[in-house]
Order: C-alpha cells, then sequence, then structure tokens
C-alpha cells in the first residue's frame, strides 16, 4: 500500500521520498527507529515508543533533533497528508520514525556527520483477519543466533537489522508466519519481528532481557495486562523443550498485538488453536488501546 513520507522537514509521497546514499544510515547502518500503529487516529502507547527511541540513540550516541511534541506533530502532519487520522477502520495507520545518523563523508566519524536525519514513514495499517488470531500461525526455530550484547546489543531498537532479516528470510523459506531466534547459550530469546510468550499451567512466561532480546514496547504491556486479569506473567529461562510443551504460545509485537503461536516445527503446540489465556489478553489489550491507554 502507498505510503506518505516526511524526509527532513518536508513530506513525499512514496515516489519522491528520498534519502541521500551519502546518510550513514544508509552507507553503515547507523540509526535508531520504532514501529507504531494508531487506534482511531492516535499513535498508541507513543510516550513509551519515544522513550526507547531516546533510550536506543543514546546507546549510540546519536542526538535527536526534534523534542517529543515536535515529532509527534509531524507524524500528525504526515498522517493528515496520507489520510489516515483513524476515522474508520481502514484509516487506521502503521508509523515508522528513523533516526540516522546524517548525511556525510565516507567515514565512520561522527563529526563528519553534524546534522541527524529524521524520517517517518506513514502507510494504511493492514490488520490480521479475526479468523488468524482465532486459529494461530505457525512458526519455526531459525539457526540465525541474536546478537551478542557484547557485539550488536539487542536493546539498541538498530536500523541495522541484518540479523532478523536473516532470521525472518528464513521462516519465509520454511512457510512460517515467524521465526524463532536462540541466543549463544541455546536459550529461546524472541522472533525476528516480535516477542515470544509461553503459558503453562495458567502462568504466562517470557524469555528474560539477559537472553538478548529487545525490550519490547507491547511486551512490557503484557505484563500490566495480566497483572489486572490476574493472570501472572513473569520471566523465565525458555528452551526449546518449553516452547514445545507449551499450553498455549504467542508472539507480541505492536503490529500484530497478542497472536497465537500453535505450530512450531511442525510441532502442535498445545490445542492446535488460540488458547483462552492469549484471548483474555489480546481482548484486553485491544480494550485498553480502544480507551487510549498510554
Amino acid at each position: 500500500m502507498a505510503a506518505t513520507v516526511y524526509v527532513n522537514g518536508q513530506i513525499f509521497d512514496q515516489e519522491r521520498a528520498v534519502i541521500s546514499v551519502f546518510d550513514h544510515g544508509f552507507l553503515y547502518g547507523e540509526g535508531v527507529y520504532e514501529t507504531l500503529r494508531t487506534y482511531q487516529g492516535q499513535p498508541f502507547l507513543f510516550d513509551r515508543h519515544l522513550r526507547r527511541l531516546r533510550r536506543s540513540a543514546d546507546m549510540i550516541a546519536l542526538p535527536i533533533p526534534l523534542g517529543d511534541a515536535e515529532i509527534l506533530a509531524r507524524i500528525h502532519d504526515t498522517q493528515t497528508a496520507a489520510g489516515l487520522r483513524g476515522d474508520s477502520a481502514e484509516h487506521e495507520a502503521y508509523i515508522r520514525i528513523l533516526i540516522t545518523r546524517g548525511i556525510g563523508d565516507l567515514t565512520y566519524d561522527p563529526a563528519a556527520t553534524p546534522r541527524p536525519s529524521v524520517i517517518i514513514i506513514v502507510k494504511p495499517h493492514v490488520q490480521l483477519p479475526e479468523d488468524v488470531y482465532r486459529s494461530g500461525v505457525a512458526a519455526v526455530i531459525v539457526p540465525v543466533v541474536r546478537n551478542l550484547p557484547a557485539s550488536v546489543n539487542p536493546l539498541i531498537k538498530s536500523n541495522n537489522l541484518l540479523n532478523n532479516a536473516l532470521a525472518a528470510q528464513d521462516a519465509v523459506r520454511r512457510h512460517a508466519f515467524e521465526g524463532i531466534m536462540r541466543n549463544h547459550r541455546g536459550e529461546l530469546a524472541e522472533g525476528s519481528t516480535s516477542n515470544l510468550f509461553i503459558v503453562r499451567g495458567g502462568q504466562v512466561l517470557t524469555p528474560p532481557l539477559e537472553a538478548g532480546l529487545l525490550p519490547g514496547i507491547t511486551r512490557e504491556f503484557i505484563f500490566e495486562i495480566g497483572a489486572d486479569l490476574g493472570i501472572p506473567v513473569r520471566e523465565a529461562v525458555l528452551k526449546d523443550a518449553d516452547l514445545f510443551a507449551a499450553d498455549e504460545a504467542f508472539l507480541t509485537s505492536t503490529t500484530r498485538e497478542a497472536l497465537a503461536i500453535v505450530r512450531v516445527d511442525e510441532r502442535v503446540i498445545g490445542a492446535g488453536v488460540g488458547g483462552p489465556v492469549t484471548r483474555r489478553l489480546l481482548e484486553s489489550y485491544r480494550a485498553r488501546a480502544l480507551a487510549g491507554a498510554v
């Protein structure tokens, strides 16, 4: 679907939105990003996403030239230009904010790039059909190991997504919806574009940050929803066997909310359909999103 793009102060349609080949985001993958979606036209959990964006930027010593209110205003301007202000389900938006090191010479010296680039991509949000949430999706455990924290720290939501891309491409080749990555110790870490949860004995478990994963905004929100519903949600080191023996499993992300995983590597998880705990969490998530939770 067609996108509308803000690039360093101007808004373009997708055919005319360009960035210099000398931008260090293109040359070296130096940059950070956040993905948001709207409910009733408003970017959901905006403040949390911006906090993570700034934390990621600080970890690579990248200044963000706009304040949060300015970024929100640019998002709204781009939504308006795209005709995506949430007046109907078809007019909800997918939003991607990218901050790069900026344009400069062919050098790693940050002094060569005095002005960071700011890009905001807005396009229609495509919601999965409800029957997919009921029936669930298939995943595979991929051989691609999650980045070591001492190399490219997974806590940084970086534009350099080669590790994730290789995992996702392996899943595509194997006809799966998502690829699940292990860390260097063989523990489950996260999906290529999602966080991973299992349900066992009424408890919801997810790998700890120490497993080498991105602290997902939706992941964090699931802890809060679980507390409200009286469903225990906690971190735990998980191995392949834990996933295969789970009563339920699901992935979380900004665009997919909480989506049941019913098959992993040709093994059926639980009853082979979306389970009751996953459904309760999803319904509460959506209710809070539509109520404007922050």
